[in-house]
């Protein structure tokens, strides 16, 4: 499975925690061990949203997928 379809596979299991409070993300690129993604809807403008990058969306990335080493927004 290619990298990028594994990582989609674990933001597709964080997006309904997102959406349930109107917002989501998108997954924009992977390059040299660093997954770019975007906040939309409501997540976009969220006071918390540094700490969902962090201590969620980045954490299941990190542990789950061995190559990924950061994740950034853009």
């Amino acid at each position: 499975m290619k990298i990028e379809d594994r990582i989609n596979k674990v933001l597709d299991n964080l997006r309904p925690f997102l959406i349930n409070d109107g917002g989501n993300l998108e997954f924009v690129k992977y390059e040299e061990g660093v997954v770019y993604i975007k906040f939309i809807g409501s997540c976009a403008t969220c006071p918390m949203r540094q700490m969902t990058l962090n201590e969620g969306i980045k954490e299941a990335l990190v542990n789950e997928i061995d190559e990924v080493i950061d994740v950034k927004l853009v």
